[in-house]
């Protein structure tokens, strides 16, 4: 099937590589020369493991091909993904100029008799189905000539891969007969073990994406405040997290406590559906107290800190490993670690960082106010202590004589559970992690 992928961003090149792999044709289109020549030449533009193989594969088949011009990418597509951006407003509302400027243009190049199907693939509102069709008929759409379809994205970063290509479910939502043939042919492949292709209408499918986000991120959010009351209790939250994880009707997913979720879905996708919420005049209040849990629960380790040192954080070096807001991406949207090291400048410490993959896109925000060095020990060299705020593997089990001999004190934030509490103690260790006790070295 011959395939076109509007927008090169992290869905859409997840999406048009995967497609090609399954011997598709696929061209991908954006605005941003400079993407689509490095692309082009065979240089992929995002960190996601198992990408670049198949990445590089499928443009030696000359199967996965890339280009500025919306006209030659369509031309012969017989299925349009639109892959847009779709930001959140200052009221928290979606942003939905890309994908109706685009719905804007194909309404101006679908000619009679050329019928295509134009998936939203991006998150959207409810409604939002209805509002590019409509775009594509008031620019010279021809009724008739082409079908609207939902079909939100359901992958991890991390994972996105393998999340594509062995999806737990494919959620398609459309009315048309005949767009829901094309769409069975095109993920066939992808559903062979019996995983299912769910049909429902536009709304529904729009609002499915929405709800399955939210509701990982009031898991989240309802672990991070047992884990508050873990810590006022005197309860460890992994035993608790162990508890209740074993009850299948609750599952173990999600139930890890931490310093807050980040991202590029979960924080604007709770903040859009509750946007959506009030405008129908409903008050969602669960979303309200995820996202006021949220943003607090990133600056957790920060009273910890503070009053470790007495003497205030003036003048001190702290290392901090991990950036990026979860492990195997290189995306620090909403990283908790970004709020951290703010609050960590503003009290005037130096902070020293290592990432495996998001210093680049660290340096570019936060440009030269903090130190970025080569290997996650460099960043404790005349370290007054070390903060976690993300959970790669690398850092997991670490060697703790080098963290000893590179720190000027034993003290360890943790935000995100990495060590054993006995390990700890009996190293001599001051660590502080999400709701279990505090080991005073």
């Amino acid at each position: 099937m011959k395939i076109a992928v509007v927008g090169t961003g992290y869905v859409g090149l997840v999406t048009g590589t995967c497609f090609a792999e399954t011997g598709n044709d696929v061209i991908c289109v954006d605005i941003d020369k400079s993407k689509v020549d490095k692309l082009s030449s065979g240089h992929i533009t995002i960190y996601e493991p198992g990408l670049e193989k198949i990445f590089l594969r499928n443009q030696k088949e000359n199967r996965l091909h890339f280009t500025t011009s919306l006209v030659e990418g369509i031309a012969d597509a017989q299925v349009i993904f639109l892959a847009l951006p779709t930001p959140p407003g200052e009221d928290g509302s979606a942003d939905l100029k890309y994908i109706l400027g685009v719905a804007k243009d194909l309404g101006a190049l679908i000619k009679e008799g050329d019928y295509k199907v134009i998936i939203d693939k991006s998150t959207v509102p409810v409604g939002t189905a209805e509002k590019v069709k409509q775009a594509l008929l008031n620019n010279g759409g021809i009724e008739g000539t082409f079908d609207i379809v939902s079909n939100p994205e359901f992958l991890r970063e991390g994972v996105a891969v393998d999340d594509f290509m062995k999806p737990d479910r494919v959620v398609i939502g459309t009315d048309s007969e005949r767009a829901k043939k094309i769409l069975s042919d095109l993920y066939a492949p992808f559903v062979r073990q019996g995983n299912p292709v769910i049909f429902m209408d536009e709304r529904s499918a729009e609002l499915t994406k929405y709800a399955a986000n939210s509701f990982l991120a009031t898991k989240i959010t309802f672990m991070n405040e047992i884990a508050q009351l873990c810590e006022l209790l005197g309860a460890d939250v992994d035993m608790v997290r162990k508890g209740m994880g074993s009850d299948d009707r609750i599952g173990r997913r999600f139930l890890f406590p931490g310093i807050g979720y980040g991202g590029s879905c979960f924080p604007k996708d709770v903040q859009a559906l509750a946007k959506s919420s009030n405008e129908v005049d409903y008050s969602f209040k669960i979303l309200d107290a995820v996202m006021e849990v949220n943003e607090k629960q990133k600056l957790h380790l920060l009273p910890r800190i503070k009053a470790y040192f007495k003497d205030g954080l003036q003048g001190k070096k702290i290392a901090l490993w991990g950036l990026a807001f979860k492990p195997n991406t290189d995306d620090i949207r909403e990283a908790p670690a970004l709020y951290i090291i703010k609050e960590l400048l503003a009290a005037g410490a130096t902070v020293a960082t290592f990432d495996p993959e998001a210093m680049k896109n660290v340096k570019q925000v936060v440009g030269d106010k903090i130190t970025y060095v080569e290997s996650q020990y460099d960043a404790l060299q005349d370290a007054d202590a070390l903060v976690i705020a993300t959970e790669w593997s690398e850092f997991r089990t670490p060697d703790f004589s080098r963290i000893t001999s590179l720190l000027k004190n034993k003290a360890i934030f943790d935000g995100r559970n990495l060590f054993d509490l006995k390990q700890m103690e009996d190293m001599g260790y001051h660590y502080v992690s999400i709701g279990r006790k505090i080991v005073v070295g």
